[in-house]
């Protein structure tokens, strides 16, 4: 008997976990979920904060390398590291057979980079050296420094995970990074087809955000823009997959196809739902497409797995949901400008729990050395 996850793998989406952590792998829980049709994993610094600072599964590596003269930045890359490249070894039967499809963990360059080309370019080819594996992503985030730094990590065959899209505008920035990218690679005479990269866009960050500027309207006594709730990030993600039709199935791409060079895959990201009067399911559910990726926490694989859909759903009620999004700009909310704000604190957030990790790594080593 199939999963669900399994049946939405049938009809093209991958379905990856948002989650890593020692204890995952050590108990084959990774192990589990990839038998019932998991074929990816994503991680983020906030990831790394929970798992890292909330147990006490790294203490004995952490003391290793203390006793090792390890400082704190050192610390936190060898424990990052060394989780990614033990999933990503449990994944790589997936990578194989899928071809290089499917298969892949992703680990961010410091957030701190987010708007420093020249740094992310070296943190990325120093994490891509280290972890040493073909199914690994680097995640790069979807800033205007960011996408140079996407060209020229594509174009040396660094395979890439764009995170942080919110907006149709960077995502159309986004792709074409990636295919002037392969041109160059192809120019250098790469190896195109051995490339991967997605394009994660986050979804429920979008509502929580609209949502509260259109309940604020409501509760003024506009109560006709009840209709509105729940539709920005539906809306925003059907859209954008109808971007990734038209670039990438489009004329300028078809040769590189041919070439063997891969689609730049959309990626769902955020998809737990955060308003508790939504289905649990709702940024699955609604999201289901061939060529494309949807990465949910642990609580939402249990929710999919128990009663999400699983039919092609990406294409339906397209035109609903746009005219939707017109009618929220029409009232005054402005979605560039929600975007860009969420952009913003996105990167403050992950480089908010980078910094509470490496001070929590911090503590854990003086408590180790004073034990």
């Amino acid at each position: 008997m199939t999963t669900r996850i399994e049946q939405i793998l049938a009809v093209g989406q991958s379905i990856w976990c948002d989650s890593i952590s020692r204890s995952m792998i050590e108990s084959g829980q990774l192990q589990d979920f990839i038998d019932a049709g998991i074929v990816g994993m994503t991680s983020n610094p906030s990831i790394f904060h929970k798992a890292i600072s909330g147990s006490k599964d790294y203490d004995p590596a952490i003391e290793k390398l203390v006793g090792g003269g390890a400082d704190a930045a050192a610390v936190y890359e060898s424990l990052v590291v060394a989780d990614v490249r033990d999933a990503a070894d449990l994944l790589r039967p997936v990578y194989d057979a899928t071809n290089g499809v499917d298969g892949y963990v992703s680990l961010e360059v410091n957030p701190h980079l987010a708007h420093d080309t020249a740094g992310t370019v070296s943190e990325a080819r120093h994490l891509h050296k280290l972890l040493d594996r073909p199914n690994v992503l680097i995640k790069v985030p979807a800033t205007e420094e960011g996408c140079p730094a996407i060209e020229t990590l594509i174009g040396e065959g660094i395979s890439v995970n764009v995170t942080l899209i919110f907006s149709l505008g960077m995502y159309a920035k986004v792709m074409e990074a990636y295919i002037r990218g392969i041109e160059r690679l192809s120019a250098a005479g790469g190896d195109v087809s051995r490339l991967a990269s997605v394009a994660s866009f986050f979804i429920s960050r979008v509502d929580t955000a609209v949502d509260e500027k259109l309940q604020t309207m409501i509760d003024a006594g506009q109560s006709d823009l009840t209709r509105l709730l729940g539709k920005a990030a539906v809306g925003n993600a059907k859209l954008a997959y109808e971007s990734y039709r038209t670039v990438f199935h489009g004329d300028r791409f078809a040769q590189m196809r041919a070439d063997g060079a891969p689609v730049q895959r959309p990626l769902w990201a955020s998809t737990s739902t955060k308003n508790p009067s939504y289905p649990d399911t709702l940024y699955v559910d609604t999201l289901v497409g061939p060529e494309s990726v949807n990465t949910l926490p642990l609580n939402t694989i249990d929710a999919v797995q128990d009663h999400g859909a699983t039919d092609v759903t990406i294409g339906k009620d397209v035109d609903v949901y746009r005219r939707s999004i017109a009618d929220i700009e029409s009232v005054g909310i402005a979605m560039d400008a929600i975007t860009a704000e969420l952009l913003t604190a996105g990167v403050k957030a992950f480089s908010d729990a980078f910094d509470q990790l490496m001070a929590d790594i911090k503590v854990k080593m003086a408590a180790l050395q004073a034990a």
